[in-house]
């Protein structure tokens, strides 16, 4: 019985060893700005001094582990909280894309601009630049999520019509069936009193 349960207990160690060897990581997401989970700093949002309206200052963003056979990579930040039209949509806050394969991150305070240097594209309700939470202060504290996903192509084409949610919908249908990892970080805001 004993040789039984020491040759089972090693075939699960080599079997665990295996996979761990055949799994790669999962992919992170990650800014220095605010901790997952917690209350997105002021300085990003719509509420910040001298902020333009409907903008705020995009937060530094670093990723890693993203899977062998990315193209291209896309950033999707939104309001979990924000109800559009009475349908399952909700805020475009940040629409970025075909930001390039071997790009790690991006930096704090991306500039306004359909097309942005490295070649990607953003838009937001706002326009092409980063719109920073915006919740009213007489309600709840909204969910704002920030998701980086790895593809197998690329989506090299601008906004549709400078349209934020046509945009949103073009490129959630095109990635179908083309989406290799994700990583994903959050956080809370409500404006101040």
């Amino acid at each position: 019985m004993k040789r039984i349960f020491l040759t089972t207990v090693l075939f699960l160690g080599v079997a665990f060893l295996s996979f761990a060897q055949i799994a790669p990581p999962a992919m992170t997401l990650t800014t220095n700005a605010f901790a997952d989970g917690t209350i997105i700093p002021v300085k990003y949002s719509q509420a910040a001094p001298g902020a333009a309206p409907g903008e705020g200052t995009s937060p530094a963003l670093s990723w890693g582990n993203i899977p062998a056979g990315t193209k291209s990579l896309l950033l999707h930040m939104h309001d979990l909280d924000f109800v559009r039209n009475k349908t399952t949509d909700d805020q475009v806050h940040w629409l970025v894309w075909n930001i390039p394969a071997n790009a790690t991150g991006l930096p704090e305070g991306l500039p306004r601009g359909a097309k942005l240097p490295d070649g990607s594209y953003q838009i937001s309700v706002t326009g092409p630049v980063y719109r920073g939470p915006g919740a009213a202060a007489s309600g709840p504290l909204h969910h704002y999520m920030f998701e980086i996903l790895a593809l197998d192509i690329i989506l090299d084409f601008p906004a549709v019509n400078n349209d934020p949610f046509e945009t949103r919908a073009k490129v959630m249908q095109t990635i179908q069936g083309h989406i290799l990892g994700k990583a994903v970080t959050g956080g809370l805001f409500k404006r101040p009193q």
